[in-house]
C-alpha cells in the first residue's frame, strides 16, 4: 500500500461522522456489558436471599397467631421485652425520641405501646360499667377538681328610677377526685412466651384490661374512697323529699323488698330534674332487670323495650338502661336502681399511660407482669343521680 493511500484512509478514519458512529458504538458496547453486570448481581442476590428464606422457612411458614406484617420499632422493642426482657430496643427509642420516648427505666416499667394500650383502653369504655356513661376526662397531675355551684345567682326587679338593692352570691364548691393505683399483675410460663406463634401483646391486653374493667366497675358503684375510687352509692342517701347537697335522694317503692306498682319508677323518673332527664340513663343488675321487664302499666302494655337492633341498649320508660352487675340485688331497703345523668353527675378522672413491668426472678418458672394505672372516680354533681329504694319509705 502506499504512502498516499494510507493517508487517504486515515483522513477517511478522522472524519466527523465516523468518530460519532465509533462513539456510539463503544457507549453500546459499555452499557451492554453493565447491564450484564448488574444482571449477574441481582440473579446472585436473589438466589441468596432465596437461600436465607429456606433457612428459615419464613416464606412457607403459615403466619399462626401472630400478623404478618413486619413489627414497627417500639412495637418489636415492647415485645422483646415481654419475651426475654431485653430492654435495649426500648433504651434506644427512649434515646432517639421515637414512639417509646416517655418509656421510664425497668424499675418503674415501661409504657404499653400504643396498640397494647389502645386494645386496653377500648375494652374499658365497652365493658357494662358506670365508665361507659360517666364524664371521662385524662390528667396528667395526681387529682382532679371539679367546681360546682350549688346555689342560684340573686336576682330583682328594678325600675327606671328605683334603687338597686344587693342580691345574694352563689356559691361555688369545689370537689377533689384523687388518682388511685390500680394494678393487674398476670403471669406466663418462659415457655409460653419462647414460643413465637403466641401473641404476648394480645394475651396481655385482655387480661390486664379484664382485671382492670372488674375492678374499676366495682368501685365506681361501691367504692369506699380508701386508695380507690368513690362510688356512689358510698354517698349518703336521703329522702328525696329532704334531698340537701353531698347527699343522694332517694324515692321508695311503697314495698319492702318488691314493688308496690309501676307508679315508683314513674316517681323516680320525675324526681331528677328537668335539665337532667334528658340525658339520663336507669342502671341495675341483671337480677332487677328481669323482674323490672315484668312491669305493666294500667293499659296491659310492658314498660320496658328492647333495643331494635343488636348493639342498641334496652329502654325503660323511654330512657336508656345500663345493666351493671355490681348494683345491689332487690332487697328490703335495697337502693338496686338508679337513674340519672351520670355525664353530669359522675366524673371519672384517669392518666392516660399504662405501666408494665416484668419480674422473672418472684414466681418462677413463671414470669409476672406487673401493670398499673391511675384512675380516680367521684359524684360531681349530687343533683344528677336518683335511687329507687325497695322499702315502704
Amino acid at each position: 500500500m502506499s504512502k498516499t493511500e494510507t493517508t487517504s484512509r486515515t483522513g477517511e478514519d478522522l472524519s466527523p461522522v465516523t468518530q460519532v458512529k465509533s462513539a456510539i458504538a463503544g457507549f453500546v458496547g459499555d452499557f451492554k456489558s453493565f447491564q450484564d453486570d448488574m444482571s449477574a448481581r441481582l440473579q446472585q442476590q436473589e438466589e441468596r436471599l432465596t437461600m436465607l428464606d429456606r433457612k428459615s422457612h419464613t416464606a412457607y411458614r403459615p403466619a399462626l397467631a401472630t400478623s404478618a406484617e413486619v413489627e414497627v420499632p417500639h412495637q418489636k422493642a415492647f415485645n422483646a421485652y415481654l419475651r426475654s426482657g431485653d430492654d435495649d430496643g426500648l433504651r434506644g427509642l427512649e434515646f432517639e425520641g421515637k414512639a417509646m420516648s416517655t418509656a421510664v427505666n425497668g424499675d418503674g416499667g415501661y409504657l404499653v405501646d400504643p396498640v397494647t394500650s389502645a386494645s386496653v383502653n377500648s375494652v374499658l369504655a365497652t365493658t357494662a360499667s358506670i365508665r361507659a356513661i360517666a364524664n371521662v376526662v385524662n390528667v396528667e397531675a395526681t387529682s382532679y377538681d371539679v367546681l360546682i355551684d350549688t346555689t342560684e345567682m340573686g336576682a330583682g326587679w328594678a325600675s327606671e328610677t328605683g334603687s338597686s338593692t344587693e342580691t345574694s352570691t352563689p356559691i361555688v364548691d369545689r370537689i377533689a377526685i384523687p388518682l388511685h393505683e390500680l394494678s393487674a399483675l398476670p403471669k406466663a410460663s418462659q415457655r409460653l412466651l419462647d414460643d413465637a406463634a403466641f401473641d404476648i401483646e394480645g394475651w396481655l391486653a385482655g387480661r390486664i384490661a379484664d382485671k382492670f374493667a372488674r375492678a374499676e366497675a366495682a368501685a365506681f358503684i361501691n367504692g369506699d374512697g380508701n386508695d380507690k375510687p368513690t362510688g356512689f352509692l358510698s354517698h349518703p342517701a336521703v329522702d328525696n323529699d329532704v334531698w340537701s347537697w353531698g347527699n343522694i335522694g332517694y324515692v321508695p317503692t311503697g314495698a319492702d323488698g318488691g314493688f308496690a306498682g309501676a307508679d315508683a319508677l314513674i316517681d323516680l323518673v320525675y324526681s331528677l330534674g328537668a335539665e337532667y332527664r334528658a340525658n339520663a340513663t336507669f342502671v341495675m343488675n341483671s337480677k332487677t332487670a328481669g323482674l323490672v321487664r315484668k312491669l305493666k302499666d294500667a293499659d296491659g302494655r310492658f314498660l320496658w323495650s328492647d333495643g331494635l337492633a343488636a348493639a342498641e341498649s334496652a329502654r325503660l320508660l323511654g330512657y336508656r338502661v345500663l345493666i351493671a352487675e355490681d348494683m345491689p340485688d332487690v332487697a328490703p331497703g335495697a337502693d338496686a336502681i338508679a337513674f340519672g345523668d351520670f355525664g353530669t353527675g359522675y366524673t371519672v378522672a384517669e392518666r392516660p399511660d399504662l405501666r408494665v413491668l416484668r419480674d422473672p426472678f418472684s414466681a418462677k418458672p413463671h414470669v409476672l407482669f406487673y401493670a398499673t394505672k391511675r384512675v380516680g372516680g367521684d359524684v360531681s354533681d349530687f343533683a344528677a343521680i336518683k335511687l329507687l329504694r325497695f322499702a315502704v319509705s
